[in-house]
Order: structure tokens, then C-alpha cells, then sequence
């Protein structure tokens, strides 16, 4: 009986904790709507720096779905924890922002959450928005304020129970969040404090370069450590960054704007679209951004860049070199000879494929991707395309071809795990 008794208790205490915590989770109070403000009403100069802050921040990028409006919404995110689609983000009265106070506006960047006193979910990075100042926020209101209005009602999101719960997002910010603005550190200069607010900010670089734990939130104690993002795998940014020359300032400023640089390829996958934005940005904030980035990376070696260089030039293909060799790496080189080498051979134009990070880098999704769905090149780099091979090459031929790549153009060990994840990307449409 007295066992009964403590166990009734205890249920008794679970689910008073629990009502607690749904009741202090749904405190939160709507924000009134407001006429939408006119565009005349933010001066021109507001409205450039609104513009140029969501550029930094790729609002657009994740605000946007494929063929869609600028800013309209419907983008699909894929988590580990269910599909959410972006939201519209125009002016739009009934089903946009343009019933948002600035205030409103601002809560959402700052605590995630709406103006209706939803909370939203941590793929809207507001757990970086909350550095950014009220004034750049003032100033990316104007900006998509004075946006054309676009009708598109919100998609659906796809979670299963209990993701799909809105108010557990309180107990993951009570978690995760670190509220309040960026604070500069007075041991670096200026441009180090603008790449920080840049990029532990609007940003977000972190949302992707640094891995997650079990629960979604970036692992700090290992920022710029590596992530993923839509099936790609994320490079790090630290000290373990698989650049075989390493990054200069400037070669990291031409890789954002240009979205190539001589010694580290072409941006793909999901960096396309960031460097495509990153193409109307400041080069001085660029350069900023690059400092702070790489001051993560530690000392940078001209020594170990040079002889990287030279093991790319002794490791470039050239038709005479290939064997006969019935191996995986064998086969995988008469298939390069076959669709690569009128590109990436002795001589080519391209950046050397040994002084890759996605052929030196720890794993063959980017690689894979790659091979099969070819590349868009960024704008800023528009001749540098790459046909697809998934629809024909086999997927004992694109294993055949990744194992040669790494084997002829690094000296990694081999990746282990090639044939499950072309399975992935094939079931992902490549």
C-alpha cells in the first residue's frame, strides 16, 4: 500500500510538472497586427542596408522554393526530425508579414518566435539572429517591406508526434538559446569583431560547418567542426579542415563572391546558393568574414600549401599514365579516362582535383553528389559547368570511379562506405 501510495505521488508530481510546463510554454502573448507600413514610409538608405544584411543572412535562399517567388515561402527543409517548409516572408497581409509590427518582427529573429505567439522551429536560424543588433533588424524589416506583396499560404510542415508539438520548442530554447546581442571582444581588431557579428549572427555559418547534437542544437564546444545539410556533407572550418593548401584571406573571399578559387574548386550542392548571395555582398565584410573564419584554422603553412600544389601537379591524369589493373580503382580509371579527363586532366583549366576538399575530405557524399547530378555553377562563375552521370553511370561505376578519384588524387585511405551512400543519393533523386 505504501508503495501504491509513492507511486501515486510521484504520477501526481510528473503531471503537475508537466502542466507547469505547458502552462509557463503558452505565456507567450500574440503581438497586435498592424496595417502593413507603406514602402516610402523607411528612407532609401534603410532599405540598401536592409538589403545587404539579408544577403549576408541568404534570407532569400531558404525563403524561396524552387520556380517560386522571391521571398513567398514553401521551400522544403529536411531535418532529422520531419520536413518544414519555409515560410512566406513578403508583405503580404493574410499570408505573409505584412501585418507585423517591426516588434513582432524583431521577437521572431531575436526568440523565435511569431507574432502570434507561435514558437517557430531552430531551422530558422534564430538562435543566430538573436546576436544581431535591433538596428539591422529594423533594417531588414524595411527591406522586405518594401518587397512586392505575394499571396502564398504556408505548406503544411511534415513531423511526426511529438515534433510536430510547438510549445516543446520552449523547453529547447530554455536548453539552447542564448539570448542577447553580439558582443565585441576587445582583444581583436575591428574587422575580426565584424566577421564574428557576421557570422555567429546573420550568417549563421555555424548552422551548417558545425556539427548537432541528438536534439538539433550546434554542438559550440566544437564550432566549425563539420555538419550536414540537404544530404551534403559540410566541410569543417577549424583546424580540421580538409583543404589541402589550407585558405587564405583572399582565396576564401574569391571561393564566397566567385564561388571558385584556383585552389579549391568550385562551391556546389547547397554552398551555390550562398555564394550566389555573397556576390552582391561587401567585399570589405567578406574579407572580415574570412578573418574571423580562419582564425579558427590556426596558423596557416606555406610550406604544407606548396607541397600540396606539387602533389597535385605530380598526381594530375594524363591519358598515358593509366593502367590495365582489374581492381576497383582500376576499373574506376578507365571510366575517369572515359567521361572526366576532357576536363580535369594535365593542363586543364580547372582547379587540380587534388586540391579538393571534397576528394581529400572525410566523406564521398559531396563526391557522389557530384558525379551524379553535375554542376550548376555559382553566377559568379558561370562557365564552369559539369554534366551529370547518374542516369549513365551504374552505381558499380560511380563506386568504381569515387574509389580511383581518391586513391589517384589524395593520400587519404580509401572511403569504406561508398556503396550505401550512393543508395542514399540515388533515393534522393540523384
Amino acid at each position: 500500500m505504501r508503495l501504491l501510495k509513492y507511486f501515486l505521488a510521484l504520477v501526481v508530481l510528473v503531471l503537475a510538472g508537466i502542466g507547469g510546463f505547458f502552462g509557463w510554454a503558452a505565456r507567450v502573448p500574440e503581438i497586435a497586427p498592424i496595417a502593413a507600413p507603406e514602402p516610402s514610409s523607411f528612407s532609401d538608405n534603410v532599405v540598401q542596408q536592409g538589403e545587404m544584411l539579408a544577403t549576408i543572412g541568404d534570407c532569400v535562399v531558404c525563403h524561396t522554393k524552387t520556380g517560386g517567388q522571391e521571398f513567398a515561402g514553401g521551400l522544403a527543409l529536411p531535418t532529422p526530425f520531419g520536413t518544414i517548409y519555409s515560410t512566406n516572408i513578403t508583405p503580404d497581409v493574410e499570408t505573409g508579414i505584412g501585418g507585423w509590427s517591426e516588434e513582432a518582427f524583431r521577437r521572431a529573429m531575436h526568440e523565435g518566435i511569431d507574432r502570434g505567439g507561435n514558437y517557430l522551429y531552430p531551422a530558422f536560424p534564430y538562435d543566430h539572429f538573436t546576436k544581431v543588433t535591433d538596428e539591422d533588424i529594423g533594417a531588414i524589416y524595411a527591406y522586405l517591406m518594401s518587397q512586392p506583396a505575394v499571396s502564398s499560404p504556408a505548406v503544411a510542415n511534415e513531423l511526426p508526434f511529438p515534433f510536430n508539438i510547438r510549445l516543446l520548442m520552449a523547453g529547447w530554447n530554455f536548453l539552447f538559446l542564448d539570448k542577447g546581442r553580439f558582443e565585441p571582444d576587445p582583444q581583436q581588431n575591428e574587422e575580426w569583431n565584424r566577421g564574428a557579428y557576421l557570422v555567429e549572427g546573420l550568417g549563421h555559418c555555424g548552422a551548417c560547418h558545425s556539427p548537432r547534437n541528438a536534439l538539433g542544437a550546434v554542438d559550440k564546444g566544437n564550432a566549425f567542426g563539420g555538419g550536414e545539410a540537404e544530404g551534403w556533407h559540410v566541410p569543417a572550418l577549424n583546424a580540421n579542415s580538409p583543404s589541402p593548401t589550407g585558405w587564405t584571406a583572399d582565396a576564401m573571399v574569391n571561393y564566397l563572391i566567385d564561388g571558385w578559387d584556383e585552389d579549391h574548386g568550385i562551391a556546389a550542392g547547397p554552398m551555390t546558393p550562398v555564394a550566389n548571395a555573397f556576390a552582391n555582398a561587401s567585399e570589405d565584410d567578406v574579407y572580415a568574414i574570412a578573418a574571423y573564419i580562419r582564425s579558427f584554422m590556426g596558423e596557416q603553412s606555406e610550406e604544407k600549401a606548396n607541397a600540396a600544389r606539387s602533389f597535385a601537379e605530380e598526381r594530375e591524369f594524363t591519358t598515358a599514365s593509366q593502367s590495365s589493373d582489374s581492381t576497383a580503382s582500376g576499373r574506376g580509371e578507365a571510366i575517369f579516362a572515359r567521361v572526366c579527363a576532357n576536363c580535369h586532366r594535365q593542363g586543364s583549366q580547372n582547379a587540380p582535383l587534388a586540391l579538393s576538399s571534397t576528394v581529400a575530405g572525410p566523406d564521398p557524399r559531396n563526391i557522389i553528389h557530384i558525379v551524379m547530378n553535375g554542376i550548376t555553377p555559382p553566377e559568379g562563375s558561370p562557365d564552369r559547368t559539369m554534366p551529370r552521370f547518374g542516369q549513365t553511370l551504374s552505381d558499380e561505376e560511380i563506386a568504381d570511379l569515387v574509389a580511383f578519384v581518391r586513391q589517384r588524387f589524395t593520400d587519404k585511405p580509401a572511403w569504406s562506405d561508398v556503396p550505401a551512400r550512393i543508395q542514399e543519393i540515388r533515393a534522393l533523386g540523384g
